[in-house]
């Protein structure tokens, strides 16, 4: 309860500053990359992962009648900044998109357990210009591995391995337009024999978006255009699962835009903040947000509690003369949380990711109330070798814009 009151009142101290920056200039500064994000960049790769997955990985006595090993593998550099024109850091992610699969385990047809995987880390990154339009990189840091295990009848059969571990890397980056280059990439994470991990390879090809500073007109252009983006957001939601978990379940398996989760939540209630720093004309938003919540799961009623930060996308879809419409997305906030099991379920660790998605809308003439319903997930990314991850259902929250 300490934690919780006293991230409470560091809420009521960001809407407070806020409040107070807002009153002391109506001058809008947020058309323009803020320091943090000029230079920066995001990117996603797809492509083939390589790993020797062999009977080696089985403890003695265990045997498979196959092993399945997908190679479509996503590398996502979550966030990256370049220092100067030669020198970046980035914070990166992959994963296989199917894991590995021992299948007829001892003969035993019908059984098969799967492998989750992940590699994260955080890399340095030598830029060299090789002919106008193209770069080659090379990449070097520290991170770590994660792989689950599993038991049969009691006894572990394939064992958990986490450990840090290096990330290496080198490639080309073609610059097709002064925001966007076309990657292709080589990833390497050694493996570690006290676990019976394999080294791992990865080649992808990807998009990388760099947010460079905008001209000056484009700059005024858009901050004289008249559209309303709210500099702060104080809210409450409170989430049921009255509803049930239909549309939860629905953007994680027909349209999986989004994730489902083991544990399912039966309320809960949330205090957020969010503080808008950059956006566009008419559409997008991005803003910072901080929240603080409490839930109670549906199995034996575990209570847990957690604590995030995230960032925030906003898509305004329309703007009308009563309210203005938008959908709103957000992954990866970090959050801590409470309880490590929940409904029997083993989450991890008390460090996990938060993600939300959501449609909304200001409302009224001078667009100050905020109204929203969404989803949330809770889950590790496969960072920790469990990774029961939580179902947040129906959310609606009710709110200030300032």
């Amino acid at each position: 309860m300490r934690r919780w009151s006293a991230f409470t009142a560091a809420l009521i101290v960001c809407v407070a500053t806020g409040a107070a920056a807002q009153d002391a200039s109506s001058e809008d500064t947020r058309t323009q990359y803020p320091a943090f994000l000029a230079n920066s960049y995001f990117t996603l790769d797809v492509g083939r992962i390589g790993y020797l997955f062999t009977a080696q990985q089985l403890a003695p006595g265990f045997t498979a009648g196959s092993i399945d090993i997908p190679r479509l593998a996503v590398r996502l550099d979550l966030f990256g900044h370049h220092f100067t024109k030669h020198l970046s850091a980035q914070v990166t992610y992959v994963r296989p998109v199917r894991f590995v699969a021992y299948r007829d385990i001892n003969g035993e047809a019908e059984d098969t357990r799967q492998v989750s995987m992940a590699y994260g880390g955080v890399t340095l990154v030598l830029n060299v210009p090789v002919v106008p339009r193209v770069t080659a990189y090379v990449e070097g840091g520290g991170g770590v591995t994660s792989r689950s295990g599993f038991e049969i009848l009691g006894t572990v059969a394939l064992r958990e391995a986490h450990y840090a571990a290096g990330l290496l890397g080198a490639g080309l980056a073609y610059h097709a337009t002064p925001n966007t280059d076309v990657m292709f990439g080589a990833t390497y994470s050694p493996g570690r024999k006290a676990f019976s991990q394999p080294s791992t390879r990865l080649f992808t090809t990807g998009i990388r978006y760099q947010m460079r500073p905008l001209p000056a007109a484009t700059v005024e252009e858009n901050r004289r255009a008249g559209f309303a983006f709210p500099v702060n957001v104080a809210r409450l939601g409170y989430t049921t699962n009255q509803l049930t978990y239909g549309v939860n379940n629905f953007f994680s398996s027909k349209i999986p835009i989004f994730w489902g989760g083991n544990v399912e939540t039966r309320w809960g209630a949330t205090l957020d903040y969010e503080r808008n720093v950059f956006h566009t004309k008419k559409r997008f938003a991005f803003d910072l947000g901080a929240s603080a919540s409490y839930w109670k799961s549906n199995g034996v009623r575990d209570t847990f509690r957690t604590l995030s930060v995230y960032p925030l996308f906003r898509f305004f879809l329309a703007r009308t003369q009563a309210a203005d419409l938008y959908f709103s997305y957000s992954l990866a906030g970090p959050t801590y949380l409470s309880r490590v099991v929940i409904d029997g379920w083993q989450t991890g660790s008390r460090f996990t990711f938060q993600d939300f998605m959501g449609v909304g809308a200001f409302l009224g003439k001078t667009r100050r109330l905020n109204a929203e319903i969404g989803i949330k997930h809770y889950s590790n990314g496969n960072i920790f070798p469990d990774n029961a991850s939580i179902k947040i259902p129906l959310t609606l929250t009710l709110g200030l814009a300032f």
